[in-house]
């Protein structure tokens, strides 16, 4: 037990994690204190990592490829921990920093009007400096307590929140639905949101700290992007209640500009050449409803979701 009297689990969603199953186990064993339990969602991965999370004595479930589903995958591993307080997601290319790094976010649940935290995520060694900068920007040096009442300052950044490394109370998620099902991607910031406006409090705690980071090329960063419109689209909802993200893409945008500036000016046009394409996606996924499914079926990442959707008309 890591805080409180309060049973915690770790649940990580994996496929073909390969080396990284290694590494994401060695660096949950390290931790000062373990959680009650670990539990492995396994989308029916090819290599030896079921073997070596059951090994490790880690709960394995396996499911198809095709019924992974970024909400509804979560939600049942929610489903399957009843006797669970607080449950933690990570992805299986995050890496824990410390010794205390789940301790300290399960700090934040001393407070009993946060209903979920989240950590910092920081670039790998070897990340590129528009990638690095990325993390900076949305994981400062500095943590606080985000309600209702900072949309005035932070827009639709208030829901931020990332599943690579966050934690929620159990009973909470239960209470406002749980993680939705057959979304196509920002399962954590529509429960971040749903938390904030039930009352609830979402924790940044720039103590906690994972590894993670990926430098994406520009097609992978075009159907990320695209993807990322199509959920905001569809949960317009998000939109009314916290405002549009074009301020924070601005804000963003001037962040980078003057990041590369000082440490590596030659990256400048192509940064803004990476943003342009980024915003075309976005506008792009804004308006898939008038889209042919074949053409979603290429411009987007999570092809899945579109043969499901195709399959339920």
């Amino acid at each position: 037990m890591l805080t409180n009297n309060l049973k915690v689990a770790l649940c990580v969603p994996v496929l073909n994690p390969g080396n990284a199953a290694n590494v994401l186990l060695g660096s949950v064993a390290q931790q000062e204190c373990q959680p009650d339990e670990v539990l492995i969602v396994d989308s029916d991965s090819d290599d030896d990592s079921v073997e070596l999370f059951r090994a490790a004595g880690a709960k394995v479930v396996v499911i198809s490829r095709t019924e992974f589903d970024h909400g509804g995958t979560r939600q049942m591993a929610v489903e399957i921990l009843p006797h669970i307080d607080i449950i933690v997601f990570m992805t299986q290319d995050a890496v824990l920093a410390g010794r205390e790094d789940l301790k300290k976010l399960l700090a934040c649940f001393k407070d009993e009007n946060v209903g979920a935290a989240y950590g910092r995520q920081l670039p790998f060694s070897d990340a590129g400096e528009v990638e690095a900068h990325a993390r900076f920007f949305n994981y400062p040096e500095r943590s606080r307590i985000k309600g209702m009442s900072d949309i005035s300052e932070l827009g639709i950044k208030t829901a931020f929140i990332s599943n690579s490394f966050a934690a929620y109370r159990r009973s909470v998620l239960m209470a406002i639905g749980g993680f939705p099902r057959d979304l196509i991607l920002g399962e954590d910031t529509y429960v971040a949101a749903r938390l904030l406006l039930s009352g609830w409090k979402v924790a940044y705690c720039a103590e906690a700290q994972v590894y993670h980071s990926h430098d994406l090329t520009l097609g992978q960063e075009f159907r990320r992007y695209f993807d990322i419109g199509v959920f905001h689209g569809r949960e317009s909802w998000l939109r009314r209640e916290f405002g549009q993200p074009h301020g924070e893409g601005a804000r963003f945008v001037k962040s980078e500009f003057n990041y590369l500036r000082v440490r590596n000016p030659i990256l400048v046009p192509f940064a803004l050449a990476r943003n342009v394409i980024k915003l075309l996606a976005f506008r792009l996924g804004l308006m898939e409803r008038y889209l042919p499914l074949w053409l979603k079926l290429n411009l987007g990442w999570s092809k899945a979701y579109w043969e499901r959707s195709a399959s339920s008309r």
